[in-house]
This record gives structure tokens, sequence and C-alpha cells, in this order.
């Protein structure tokens, strides 16, 4: 076992070391400062994060794993965001929770950290801040809910949010039915059953190398998530004693499978903004082409709402996250490495497919080229993206006039107005939802179609827009536009009527106008909200763009986990 980092605070026999563990000493065993690691286990359990309020349980068994190999478990409960519950954006604290686990993980008496998050900024969060500190750290998935069903139908959490509430505008679906499947939808613990952020961020971070092999993608009611925590907390014992950081797994070839598992995997857009932040802090060159160069050819082969017909529980079942890189295993990166200390292809070796309708083989995908595409012009200079998987195809390739929305408000009031000039044919324009512009860049990019068209059959239109949308959702939607409006970017220039231009497969998204020569709208302009105080006010200030992953500009890289200063 090398020297431990703990034993800075506890050896010795002078006034501090005295202190640090007189406090410490609260029934923890003899020897606990006589060369056992100590484990912090970061916890973003809470009953406000519903999909993380399991993780209590989870860390029992870390800690059971961790006592076993003879370490010292410690709980360190962490900043938790519910990505349905905060308001205005879970995205506006993301940062913070990066920053202020960061921190705790330094200044605490720690050798190695287990990573326990789910719901869909908590996983970003969590990595983002091992890396800035670089301790042995390993990340525990909480698992995705399993199924519900309503009226014989199974019901994708979030996905189907969407689409019932559509189909109540359109008036096809009562509102009593409508509520009636509420209690239908969230089944059991667990973040949500589709491939929305959360699945995508839980897979990624094993893909990563940054979990046990075979944990990601576990229901979190299975007994097995347990079983696999409990010998997480063992391997983190490991870690420790093998010095194995962040910064020895995650590399370059580390986030390039990563971008080929989301394609593959139907992954949420979200994930291009997280692994961009990540890779940030772990000082990785990681741009937003590069998931377009590695992922745009890469095949869909995981049948996932919201991109296709089953659900998370399905691909448990049907050979879960390594059946799916089995099958794109020439793609990926050899030279990557997991927290075991070998490579992840090493991993597949045994993967198998047992339900092919789940799971699709590599010559029958659900779609051939499904990769994340990075689209350029003049509305985004610094690039936008789009989920081809999950757009509609005769809308890939698509010219309308722009009907111009600037605010979410804005959009609120009056997208359902009968007078509104608007048709199936229009490209709906939502600005000041990014980084600084809301503040936090919220999921509001896939607008509601306006009902008037709803009622006309009309379930997609062409949307750009500087938020993001969730990982549940679906639609041709062009989002992430950089430089957003409310930073001086041309999305703040567009009026209605200006013909937009989207063409996915030459990667282009284009306004028919002379944008230069033109001043941000003063609507729009008068409907930027001046932040307030506190987190907020710092992070309008410091936030980069969505290109290189909206993290705090201060924030970027790494710092260590050395503390110069003793605090008596």
């Amino acid at each position: 076992m090398p020297a431990l980092r703990s034993a800075q605070w506890y050896s010795g026999d002078n006034r501090n070391a005295y202190i640090h563990r007189a406090w410490m000493r609260r029934g923890l065993p003899g020897d606990a400062f006589d060369g056992r690691p100590h484990i912090a286990i970061a916890n973003t359990a809470s009953d406000l994060t519903p999909c993380n309020a399991h993780l209590d349980e989870v860390a029992r068994s870390v800690a059971n794993g961790v006592h076993e190999a003879g370490g010292i478990p410690l709980d360190l409960p962490v900043m938790s965001l519910g990505e349905t519950q905060v308001r205005p954006t879970a995205m506006l604290w993301r940062n913070l929770a990066a920053m202020a686990t960061e921190e705790m993980l330094r200044a605490n008496p720690i050798d190695g950290v287990v990573l326990l998050g789910g719901c869909d900024k908590t996983i970003p969060a969590l990595l983002m801040a091992a890396c800035s500190v670089d301790l042995p750290a390993v990340v525990v998935p909480g698992g995705p809910m399993l199924t519900g069903t309503f009226r014989g139908v199974p019901l994708g959490c979030g996905t189907d949010v969407w689409k019932l509430s559509e189909e109540v505008r359109a008036g096809t679906l009562s509102e009593r039915a409508f509520l009636d499947s509420e209690s239908s939808m969230i089944r059991s613990r667990g973040h949500c059953n589709t491939m929305g952020t959360a699945s995508t961020m839980g897979l990624l971070a094993e893909v990563l190398g940054m979990t046990l092999p075979g944990i990601a993608g576990i229901p979190a009611a299975d007994s097995r998530l347990l079983a696999a925590a409990h010998a997480t907390g063992v391997l983190a014992v490991g870690l420790v004693d093998r010095e194995r950081r962040p910064s020895t797994v995650l590399t370059k070839a580390s986030f390039e499978n990563a971008i080929v598992a989301l394609a593959a995997l139907g992954g949420s857009t979200n994930a291009v903004v997280h692994l961009l932040a990540i890779a940030g802090r772990a000082g990785v060159e990681l741009t937003l082409d590069d998931f377009d160069r590695v992922g745009a050819a890469v095949p869909l082969l995981a049948d996932l709402q919201p991109a296709g017909r089953f659900l998370m529980e399905d691909l448990h079942r049907a050979g879960g996250l390594h059946a799916v890189l089995a099958e794109v295993s020439d793609l990926l990166d050899p030279a990557a490495l997991t927290v075991t200390g070998r490579p992840l292809l090493a991993e597949l070796a045994e993967a198998a497919v047992w339900d092919r309708e789940v799971i699709r083989p590599r010559a029958q995908p659900l779609r051939p080229a499904a990769g994340i595409a990075v689209l350029r012009g003049n509305l985004a200079p610094a690039g936008a993206v789009i989920k081809p998987a999950a757009a509609s195809p005769h809308l890939l390739r698509h010219r309308g006039p722009a009907v111009v929305f600037d605010s979410v408000e804005d959009l609120h009031a009056r997208l359902d107005d009968p007078g509104l000039d608007i048709t199936a044919d229009s490209v709906i324009v939502l600005r000041g939802c990014g980084p600084k512009g809301y503040p936090g860049m919220p999921e509001v990019s896939n607008t509601p179609i306006p009902a008037k068209l709803l009622a006309l059959g009309v379930r997609d239109m062409v949307r750009v827009c500087d938020g993001r949308m969730s990982g549940t959702a679906y639609g041709t939607v062009v989002l992430h536009v950089a430089p957003e409006a409310a930073a001086g970017g041309p999305l703040a220039r567009v009026r209605t009527g200006d013909m937009i231009v989207l063409d996915v497969e030459a990667r282009t998204l284009h306004c028919e106008a002379d944008l230069d020569a033109r001043e941000p709208s003063p609507a729009f302009l008068a409907a930027l909200a001046a932040p307030r105080r506190g987190w907020e006010r710092l992070y309008v200030d410091t936030v980069l763009q969505a290109d290189t992953g909206a993290d705090l500009d201060f924030l970027v890289g790494a710092s260590g986990d050395r503390v110069a200063r003793e605090s008596h």
C-alpha cells in the first residue's frame, strides 16, 4: 500500500493529528488510523431527487464492500439535483455541484471515493469533480426504474409524457386519461427508463472506464445492483492500493469510445455537453467536431425510446451495454482501460445478445448512421447539434420561414394563438435559452407543436434553439446553437419570416438573410432577465458556451488533491 493521503491528517503525535483522530473516534475500529484507506462515498441521495432516493441503500452495500477489503467507508452527502423538481433548470447547478464536490473531496482526509449518481446531472457533476481533484475514484450508477404500463401498454417515462400531452392538446386523448397514466409511469425506484440523459450518462460512465464492468444499466430495483455496489466498494480500496486515478483511465481513447457508444445506443444529446465538460476537467482535448467525426457513421443498434420501441429493462434483459458494444467492437479503441486496469474490449469477450428485437445486429440496424450530427452555418458559427435518430427523416433537409420566439414565456403566450401565422413548413426559432440567457440552458428546445397544427395531424416540425432538450424527447430539433443569442450569437438577429435552411447531410444550418447587417432584436434584449445575485450572477459572468461543455471558465482543468495548510 502506498503512503496514504489520509495520513497527512491522522499520523503523528502532535495536537493537530490528535484533533483529527479524536473527533473521528465515533465507532471506528481501533486500527482505523493505522494504514487503512479511508474511502468517501459521495452520495447524491435526496428525497427531492426522486431518481436518487434509493442511493442510501446502495451506499450501505458499498460500505460493506469497503469494510470487507480493509478500508474505512465514510458517508459524504453531496449536492443533489433533481431534474424533474428544481427550477429554473438543473443545468444551472451542475457546475456548482461539481465545484462543491471537488472542494469537499480535496478538503477532507480521504484516499479514494465512490461516486453514487443517477439523475441526469449527478453523474456528470461527480465525474467533473473527480477529474479535477484526481483521487482514485469509481462510479456506481443508480440504475433505471422498472417498466410501468398503462392500459396494457409499456410507458417510457419522459418520452410518453411528451407524446400523451400532445395528444391531449390535439384532442385525441382526454385529460382524465392523461392524468390516470400519471400513477402508472413511475413503477419503482430509479431514473428514467428510456434512453434519456440519466441512462445515457450511466452507460457512458462505464464506457469511459469509470465503473465496475457490467454494472451500468442494471435496474435500480434489481438485487444485482446491490451486489455490484458491494463489489465496487472492494474495488475502491484496490484503486487506492494501485494509485489508479481518473487521469490514468480517462484518455482520448476513452472519450472516443463513449462517442461510438452514444451513437449505437441512440443516447441523449445532453451527453455532448457533459462529455465535453468532463474532458475539459480531465485535460483531454475533445471537441464538438469529434462527435461528428467519430460517431456520425455509427449504426443505431439499441431499439429504445425515444428513437425506438423498448425500454431500459428490456436492454438489460437483452444483453445490456456489453452486448451493444460487442456489435461495434471494431470501432472501439483497444487502448482504452477501465478502473480494473483491464482494457474495455477485454470485458466484452463473453457478451451475448438474447433479444435481437431490442439489440439489432450490425447488418440490420435501426438506422445505419445515427451519431450526433454537428451543424454549422451563419446561424451557428461555433456549432449546433441534432440527433438524427430522434428526428423525422423527411425534415432532415428542409427550408422554411422562421417563426421567432424571444423567450419561453413568449412561446407559451403565443404558440397556440389561432391567429399565429405558422404552418407545418415553418421553422420554430426559440432563443434566450442558452447558458447565459436563461440562465442555465433548460430542456425546452423540443417546443410543443402549435395546437392548430396538431389538430391537422402534424406531429413534428423543424425547431431551432440555443437551449437543450430532454434525452427522453424526440423530434427534428436543432439545439445547443453556439454562440447563444444572449452571448451575441446570430440567433439574436433572426426575424420572423426569414428563410431557414437545414441540411443535416451537408451539416449546415443557414439563414437566408444578412444577419451581420442587423442589430439584435430589441424585443429579445428586453426579454433577457438580468442575473440577480449569488451563484446565478457568478454563473452568467463565467459560463462557457455549449460547444465547449458549458463549464465555468475558472473550473476547466484540475488542481489535484493537495491541501497546503493545516486547519488549526
